[in-house]
């Protein structure tokens, strides 16, 4: 007789939610280095094990929640490009899924917990940047069909998509995270927004 499971797919998500919680209150409270595995798991009330069969360690599972949060606040949208709508106004709204995310304060004291780790472990950082660009990719997805389309003038889309982030994150990221700004206000991020992609534009567009 085949053995039973010993808990359905249903109450492995929940624990599995249960941890990313509670790791996204230890970070955010503790830091990064004084976090550890044995208190997330008394925070989400699961064994040391359990987290471990979820996340085989604390870098892993900390790229996990900038995963997560990314894909909360964004819900999970791709923007595809399209031939038939005007590329300024599709940019506009790869723009402002962004901001929803560089906006979020669990997600600018997560990054700032990110940071803090990465000056202490160069290892560490270039993961955390490499994993935190995966969520950026789409933009550079955008750009090369875009492009492919003879739309813009780009032969490093790569390229074109990190400077069209560092136009914003100039404004609503590094600011917030090194000088503890406040958010954007909406219209200081409909003037960020339509500047850096009218730049992009006229500099891209044929």
């Amino acid at each position: 007789m085949p053995r039973l499971p010993t808990s359905s797919p249903r109450l492995t998500e929940r624990k599995r939610s249960a941890i990313i919680d509670a790791a996204i209150d230890e970070f955010r409270v503790s830091g990064y280095e004084t976090t550890s595995m044995d208190r997330i798991a008394a925070r989400a009330e699961v064994s040391k094990r359990t987290v471990y069969n979820h996340f085989p360690s604390k870098e892993v599972l900390f790229a996990e929640i900038l995963r997560h949060l990314w894909d909360a606040i964004a819900g999970g949208e791709a923007f595809a490009h399209h031939a038939d709508r005007p590329l300024r106004d599709q940019l506009l709204e790869l723009v402002a899924q962004k901001f929803r995310l560089l906006n979020d304060e669990a997600f600018v004291s997560l990054a700032r917990v990110a940071i803090a780790a990465g000056i202490h472990s160069s290892e560490l950082a270039l993961d955390m940047v490499a994993r935190m660009n995966e969520k950026e990719e789409g933009l550079t997805v955008w750009i090369r069909a875009a492009a492919k389309a003879g739309r813009l003038k780009i032969k490093d889309p790569v390229f074109a998509s990190h400077q069209l982030e560092s136009l914003i994150k100039g404004f609503a990221f590094w600011p917030q995270i090194t000088l503890a700004q406040p958010p954007l206000d909406a219209a200081t991020q409909k003037k960020v927004a339509e500047s850096a992609v009218d730049m992009f534009l006229g500099y891209y567009a044929l």
